[in-house]
């Protein structure tokens, strides 16, 4: 295992689609493992693996205090939200310094390919669908940001440009 480098906004890649998983082979257990790595060495509580630089919709998600929810989802897809909206902080590695208040449903049903190859179907709630959803975007080629309004959108990028 290994922990891998975060790819740098404004890499093209944060703005591309990733590409479905086929199949889950060795070579995707790895790069889960790698990320999971690389998710408990950084304080947020999740990953998507455009965000390592690898175009692939695979994503991992914990969002537990100690770590002991490890939820690992190749091609994840939303198949149900709810209608209840919950306001929370969202940040991303790829660029540092800046965070914003996103709206985003309370809970979710997603359906994704897990560990063992199979089609799950699952429930998040709170924080985990949060983070689900916030993978689900990098996925697609979307930045928590790109859920803001324009002008909030510019103000956060601003702000960031100016961090460095």
């Amino acid at each position: 295992m290994t922990v891998r480098p975060f790819v740098p906004w404004p890499d093209r890649r944060l703005r591309t689609a990733a590409e479905d998983v086929p199949e889950i082979t060795d070579e995707i257990r790895a790069l889960w493992a790698d990320m999971v790595e690389t998710m408990d060495a950084m304080p947020g509580v999740g990953l998507a693996a455009p965000q390592i630089g690898v175009m692939l919709r695979v994503a991992v998600v914990d969002a537990t205090p100690d770590r002991s929810r490890r939820i690992l989802l190749a091609n994840p897809e939303v198949l149900d939200a709810s209608s209840e909206i919950e306001k929370g902080t969202e940040a991303s590695p790829n660029l540092p310094g800046v965070s914003a208040e996103i709206a985003r449903p309370k809970a979710v049903t997603v359906r994704f390919l897990n560990d063992q190859g199979m089609i799950d179907r699952r429930d998040f709630e709170g924080l985990e669908a949060r983070s689900v959803q916030h993978q689900i975007d990098h996925l697609a080629g979307r930045m928590y940001f790109d859920n803001l309004g324009r002008v909030k959108r510019d103000m956060l990028l601003r702000k960031a440009k100016k961090g460095k």
